[in-house]
């Protein structure tokens, strides 16, 4: 029955993906609770025991380690809880099936700390109230309870909007909720003879991704100079330094140019800057041995206290993170959130007895505090939502401290941050007050909507202006992969122009579907 409904779940997980209350090319909702579905019929295949109890024994076992994203983990609770319904039992009729889905709701409720209604937890208790009722036929013919289990799903998913305000203004129904009436529909049509169950394509889960460990680091040298002269030209040099590396930080008037760069040659950076004037205070420095030896500090002062281990995507990303002292990095983030497993891997392999998680996305803050009691270190989540609150709070992490120290200096440092992401909207909507035309620039800043506009850069300067940057001291924009470094350049320089006094850095992060990551401390 599972099966088939897995099956029928594969169909619409790109249906479910769309309907996402932002108009961002970033839906994975159905994509986890394909995943994690496609996780507990793997295990459950391996089960040599065809009793029920086993089976969603195995089941549950399987959705926990495979789940994905906080609809994946809603998810194995829901199936967690069937199997706490059904301990015992070799086979089961409808009013087994209707006491076990009252279990499932009463678990998934249980695992959220704020439970929100409108979303998948209210479709599974409106289902397992509709079937355990007074009112209720209490039959045994597990179809018939099937029947009455779809069509309360169904009406269920269709009242969401009327109780999570987000969905009726952008006009869709909770993509989790679907989710779940669309595995309760494909098991009915099992049941009734309409689907096949079929073989289960492998789950991404039981084949983990895995961890992410510091490759042999290609950073090149960085190379800073004083350059004295006669009518010169920042905007020239940085354009010329900009053409020779990255990271590149240009300062000062026609006399004096203070100038930054990471450069695989720095011969020729400075070859051009000696034909412009005179050189003072140059350095040189070889950032590969810098970051070997770093690395190789981290690993021995984390192997004897505590590591930190964050999630991201994107091979500039998972550089930074590594280059201020994580200890291991989980490839994940938008669209791809990491399993339950994944997580506990890369705790498992951190150099530590006692681990902080940094999910640095709010769709893997669930899974990550699943993970943290599936191992036998001490673990503890730091809730980051984005990239710069993990780097923030990374940055305050003291090896030599405790874990509660650190915890709660990490925690706080989540507010010292803004947080901006800048992506193309893929569809026409009207939403917190903006009307977004499919193909302009959107920002979302700390995950609310702040700046529509065909123009990217105009996009940019009108969500610094939400984030108060005379205040802060940093602005650091992480450019992702489909954009070229030149353009982000260029965004820079509009950045630095319209705030002189503050520093902008520039990092490749490679991120996929958010052209900017910008933050702002």
């Amino acid at each position: 029955m599972f099966s088939a409904a897995t099956r029928w779940l594969e169909r619409s997980a790109e249906l479910i993906n769309s309907l996402n209350v932002f108009p961002v090319p970033d839906g994975d909702t159905g994509t986890n609770m394909l995943l994690t579905m496609r996780a507990a019929m793997e295990e459950a295949n391996t089960c040599s025991d065809g009793d029920a109890s086993a089976v969603a024994e195995a089941m549950a076992r399987g959705s926990l380690m495979g789940a994905r994203g906080n609809s994946g983990v809603i998810l194995s609770q829901i199936l967690r809880g069937l199997a706490k319904g059904l301990d015992g039992k070799s086979n089961f009729d409808g009013n087994d099936l209707a006491k076990a889905l009252v279990e499932s709701s009463a678990l998934a409720y249980k695992g959220m700390s704020k439970p929100v209604e409108g979303t998948i937890l209210t479709v599974i208790r409106e289902v397992s109230s509709s079937v355990h009722s007074e009112e209720a036929s209490h039959t045994a013919d597990v179809v018939a309870v099937m029947e009455e289990v779809v069509e309360e799903a169904k009406a269920s998913v269709a009242r969401t909007p009327s109780l999570l305000p987000v969905l009726r203004q952008a006009g869709v129904v909770d993509a989790g909720g679907h989710g779940l009436y669309v595995v309760f529909e494909g098991a009915l049509r099992y049941l009734r003879g309409e689907l096949e169950a079929g073989e289960i394509a492998p789950a991404e889960s039981l084949t983990p991704t895995p961890l992410t460990m510091p490759q042999e680091a290609h950073y090149g040298y960085c190379t800073e100079f004083l350059l004295r002269g006669n009518d010169l030209s920042v905007e020239a040099i940085r354009e010329k330094l900009v053409s020779l590396g990255e990271s590149v930080l240009v300062v000062g008037d026609d006399t004096t140019v203070r100038a930054h760069l990471h450069t695989f040659d720095p011969g020729s950076a400075l070859s051009y800057a000696t034909s412009l004037g005179v050189l003072q205070q140059t350095k040189v420095e070889n950032m590969d041995a810098q970051h070997h030896d770093f690395i190789m500090a981290q690993s021995e002062a984390s192997s004897e206290g505590i590591a930190v281990v964050a999630v991201a995507s994107g091979e500039g990303l998972t550089e930074a993170f590594y280059s201020i002292g994580a200890a291991g990095v989980v490839p994940g983030g938008e669209t791809m959130n990491p399993s339950v497993q994944q997580i506990v891997d890369a705790v498992e392999a951190a150099p530590a007895d006692k681990v902080i998680i940094l999910p640095d996305n709010p769709n893997v803050v669930l899974a990550a505090e699943q993970a943290s009691s599936l191992t036998r270190k001490t673990v503890a989540v730091v809730p980051t939502k984005t990239v710069p609150q993990g780097i923030a709070s990374l940055l305050v992490f003291n090896s030599a401290a405790d874990l509660d120290t650190n915890v709660s200096a990490m925690d706080k440092a989540i507010s010292t941050v803004y947080s901006g992401e800048i992506t193309r909207a893929i569809r026409s909507t009207d939403i917190d007050g903006f009307s977004v035309k499919e193909g302009e620039a959107i920002a979302f800043l700390n995950g609310e909507l702040v700046a529509a506009n065909p123009s990217i850069q105009q996009v940019v300067l009108d969500l610094l202006a939400k984030c108060d940057v005379q205040q802060g001291g940093l602005v650091t924009i992480y450019y992702g992969g489909g954009v070229q470094s030149g353009e982000a350049e260029q965004i820079a320089a509009l950045v630095r122009e319209s705030y002189p006094d503050q520093e902008v850095d520039v990092v490749a992060g490679g991120q996929p579907y958010y052209d900017f990551i910008v933050s702002v401390e």
